[in-house]
Formats: structure tokens, C-alpha cells, sequence
């Protein structure tokens, strides 16, 4: 039965949230992409925990520009050679279903067992567009993850990592010792992160993340220096795009926005003022 009190009870939670997004997007005749499982993935429970979140429904032109982006490099990384994508903390992502990609492609999603249990239900008799494998696996604890990433790196020549909505909620020290064990093999070519600003994250804990606390999922990692940070973590920066930037390409941002859009980007990092955006990171093994 439908809960029209419906709260968020735990990380996982979050994966429904950014799955209400994609629905709406989906269902908007101009769609920047196209995500016909999201609403199905979202629930009617994903609704309504967006719906009773502080501000759970604002900003949805910053959830669409980072699938965009996302998208975007991901696109740009199989045509460039990658053999393999590692989606660490996939959640409700539907890429291997939605997206135009090679039928040899492996993919790989790595989750919590309760998450990936609730999206096979949600998605069985769907077919990916690729080799699609899903792991059990407790991120947080190194030595999995690490034994994971060991076994992956002999089975693919050029690994593109994914983690879209993941280092938010890590502590800066959990974020450099994610970034060092990827790293570590030199088969993990490229990685794909988003990060905001000191700015946008003291925004972020004052709103929603209020009640995203409360469930033990704080938002932790803003980091000054930028996508500079994970340049001592084994990693050279490639490439940076900014999320208000992206909106703006297809006429997204809301109207108080849309002058700052038209300002030129700073190319430092961005400390004071709101900013997120995605980064593709290369190893420097590669």
C-alpha cells in the first residue's frame, strides 16, 4: 500500500531519489535522454520520499545535467577503446538498458546486496543492450573492494570506473583511499566522479541533508582544492564540466541562474561560491 509519509531509511534510499529525476526527465517531450525503467525503479515510494525530503524536489536541472555528462564521457570512453565499465555503487542506474552500447561490452555493477536484489525484481524479462553482471559487494570495507578490483583488472584491457552520486557521502580520507586502490591497477584507465564545491556541500547539509543525516547518510566530501584532489591519489585530471555549464547548453537553468550560466567558468578551484560538475580522471599508470 502506498505510505504517503514515506522517508528515506538509508543510503540505498538515495538511489529512489535520482531515479525520480530521470522519470520526470523521461517524461518530458524535449528529454535530454531517455530512461523508460526509472519510473518503475523509482517506485511509488521514490515519489513520495522525494516529495517529503526539504527541497527533495528542487534542482532537477542539476540531477539532468550530470546524467548528461555522464552519459556524455561514457559515450566517449567505448568509442575510445574501454572494454569494461565498473558502475561502483550503482543503484537504480539502467545505462546497460537504455543506452546504445556494444554487445561485447562488459558491465559490471557493484552495490549492496538489498539494492541490486530490488532492481533485478523491478527489471526481470529486461534485456541489456550488453554483458551485464551485477556484484554483491560492501564498498566501505577495503579489502573487498580491493580483492574486487584485483579479479576485474584480469578480465577486461581498459576499465572505465563509474561512480555517479557515491563520494558525497564519504569522509575525505575514505575518498583518497577509494582513489588509490583503483589506482592500483593500471587497467582502470579512466574514472568518472562528480564532486561540488565547500559552497554547494555547506548548502546541500543546511537543506536536505538535514534528514539525510538522520538515516546516517551525511554529505561529506566537498573538497577545496577541487578535481585537483585526487591528482595525489594516483590520478591525472582529463577533463572538468561544470553541471550549471551543461544546463545551460540546453536552456535548463532556472531563470535567477541563467546570468550567472553566462559567466565564464573559473578554470581554479571553486571553494566559496556552489558548484558541481563531473570529472573524468586518467590513471597515471595509463
Amino acid at each position: 500500500m502506498s505510505d504517503s509519509h514515506a522517508t528515506m531509511q538509508n543510503v540505498s534510499d538515495t538511489a529512489r531519489w535520482a531515479a525520480v529525476f530521470r522519470a520526470k526527465e523521461t517524461e518530458r517531450p524535449d528529454a535530454l535522454f531517455r530512461d523508460p525503467f526509472a519510473r518503475r525503479l523509482a517506485g511509488t515510494r521514490g515519489f513520495e520520499m522525494t516529495e517529503n525530503l526539504r527541497d527533495g524536489n528542487k534542482h532537477a536541472w542539476a540531477w539532468v545535467a550530470r546524467t548528461v555528462v555522464f552519459d556524455e564521457f561514457l559515450t566517449q570512453e567505448i568509442k575510445n577503446g574501454a572494454d569494461m565499465v565498473l558502475n561502483l555503487a550503482a543503484g537504480l542506474d539502467a545505462r546497460p538498458y537504455r543506452m546504445a552500447l556494444p554487445p561485447a561490452l562488459q558491465w559490471v555493477e557493484a552495490d549492496l546486496p538489498g539494492i541490486l536484489a530490488y532492481k533485478e525484481e523491478i527489471l526481470a524479462g529486461e534485456r541489456p543492450a550488453c554483458a551485464l553482471e551485477r556484484i554483491r559487494v560492501d564498498l566501505s570495507v577495503r579489502g573487498a573492494r580491493q580483492e574486487l578490483f584485483s579479479e576485474l583488472q584480469r578480465r577486461a584491457r581498459r576499465i572505465v570506473v563509474l561512480t555517479e552520486g557515491l563520494v558525497i557521502y564519504f569522509a575525505r580520507e575514505e575518498v583518497a583511499a577509494l582513489a588509490e586502490d583503483l589506482a592500483a591497477n593500471e587497467g582502470f584507465a579512466r574514472w568518472m566522479v562528480d564532486i561540488h564545491s565547500p559552497g554547494l556541500l555547506r548548502m546541500m547539509q543546511r537543506s536536505s541533508g538535514q534528514q539525510l543525516s538522520e538515516v546516517g547518510a551525511p554529505f561529506r566530501f566537498g573538497p577545496p582544492e577541487g578535481a585537483n584532489f585526487f591528482v595525489a591519489h594516483g590520478w591525472r585530471v582529463g577533463e572538468v564540466r561544470g553541471l550549471l555549464k551543461t544546463a545551460a547548453r540546453f536552456g535548463r537553468p532556472p531563470f535567477f541562474l541563467r546570468l550567472l550560466a553566462r559567466l565564464p567558468e573559473s578554470k581554479g578551484p571553486h571553494v566559496k561560491q556552489p558548484w558541481s560538475g563531473v570529472c573524468l580522471l586518467e590513471n597515471q599508470k595509463s
